[in-house]
């Protein structure tokens, strides 16, 4: 039998429901106290748990590369033949997420120049009128399914603002990337790789003239600077432009709408006197976002493939091997944060989490989603004196698989001004 190139990752949690992959504690607690560095059988790799071991595996490319054949991810879409694959790839001098320094410094340098500090400084009103417009439109409600009316639309509404795209048409970007990254298994692999190609397609066609256009309007977003930005001496193709174009929004949309609707769970259901606390000290806001960031962005994880036979982690691993990296357990290893199952935005060194990875291939975008996350909660903390939650909700049926694990599909509340 051919070993699947997708690394399930269900053969070795193994969680019997949404709500215990949603909140994976006592997982988490389980592999990090029995089973710190483990090989999985079923799937043929190793996994690894432990904050220093985490570390170690995501920043030393010498024994852990980035080049693999196998991977936990499925993004994209898979085609066969010739010339059938307009839409899917990375083009090879901007793919960051396949491949180890040196070659990595230098085309991350390309993608990095569209999100500098600056960047973010210009950016920033652009971000805090998008949530103000939003937050306007339920301000009145008693109720509201924050999820749907907040939390998701919002990174799909910066992202097309930052790439250039007009407002009218941001809708049709959530409809595509949602599909873009929805998960596989083998049995759901041809349905759902169908409907990738066919969304994949429908982007392409939709941004491939827009980018031809604005060659000739350049103005204050990505796809401008993507224009602008040389590769020794080569300018990137129009083509190669929308697909990068591609994996920005699929990196920056769902990631973030994850963190800001478990914020808003936390707020709710993990810790309900938090939300008086940071509508009366608006200045800890930003500690609450690395405290979500460790406690409630669940899955988050990379895959390495290792490169020389080493036992750097305390077993024999062989050159071949494929390897996970368990992040958000990491961030829940009790030598690294005291107390690490319990949500405390006082902790001194939350900013130590691994959520946006670790090393050369941190996340470029970790800054914007920060920026996000921050403006995100201070604007609704400021519109509203409290929430509380609706009766009857029952989180199982408001979860669905996502690349990140399960996300929220609604969440409503009740609104106090």
């Amino acid at each position: 039998m051919k070993k699947s190139t997708i690394i399930s990752l269900s053969e070795i949690t193994k969680f019997q429901s949404k709500e215990e992959e949603f909140s994976p504690y006592r997982w988490y607690r389980h592999m990090l106290k029995q089973e710190p560095v483990v090989y999985n059988e079923e799937t043929d790799s190793w996994h690894v748990f432990k904050y220093d071991l985490v570390k170690t595996v995501l920043n030393d490319h010498e024994h852990f590369s980035s080049v693999r054949e196998r991977s936990i991810v499925n993004v994209g879409y898979s085609s066969e033949g010739e010339g059938a694959d307009s839409g899917h790839h990375i083009p090879d001098k901007l793919d960051i997420h396949n491949v180890d320094p040196p070659e990595h410094r230098k085309r991350r340098s390309l993608l990095a120049s569209a999100f500098t500090p600056r960047s973010l400084k210009l950016w920033e009103p652009r971000i805090q009128a998008v949530a103000d417009e939003l937050v306007a439109e339920f301000s009145q409600l008693p109720e509201v399914d924050i999820v749907q009316a907040y939390t998701s639309l919002f990174p799909v509404i910066i992202m097309s603002d930052l790439l250039g795209i007009p407002s009218k048409d941001r809708l049709l970007f959530k409809e595509w990337v949602d599909i873009l990254f929805m998960p596989t298994t083998d049995a759901t692999f041809s349905r759902i790789n169908e409907m990738k190609k066919n969304a994949g397609q429908q982007y392409f066609e939709y941004l491939y003239p827009f980018v031809v256009s604005k060659r000739t309007n350049l103005a204050e977003d990505i796809i401008s600077d993507l224009i602008q930005v040389e590769v020794d001496g080569e300018l990137f193709t129009d083509e190669e432009i929308v697909r990068t174009t591609m994996f920005i929004l699929g990196a920056g949309i769902e990631t973030t709408s994850n963190l800001l609707a478990n914020s808003f769970y936390s707020l709710l259901y993990d810790k309900p006197e938090l939300y008086t606390e940071l509508r009366d000290n608006p200045e800890l806001v930003g500690n609450a976002v690395e405290e979500m960031l460790r406690y409630r962005f669940h899955i988050s994880k990379m895959d390495r493939m290792v490169k020389a036979d080493n036992n750097l982690l305390g077993v024999e691993l062989k050159k071949g091997d494929a390897i996970v990296a368990w992040m958000s357990a990491a961030n829940m290893d009790e030598d690294m944060f005291e107390d690490p199952f319990t949500l405390n935005i006082h902790r001194p060194n939350n900013n130590k989490q691994l959520a946006f990875g670790f090393g050369t291939h941190f996340c470029l975008g970790a800054p914007l989603a920060r920026l996000e996350a921050k403006i995100v909660l201070t604007t609704f903390l400021r519109t509203f004196s409290n929430i509380e939650p609706v009766s009857g909700f029952i989180l199982e049926d408001h979860l669905t698989p996502s690349a990140a694990g399960q996300s929220l599909t609604s969440l409503p509340m009740r609104l106090y001004k």
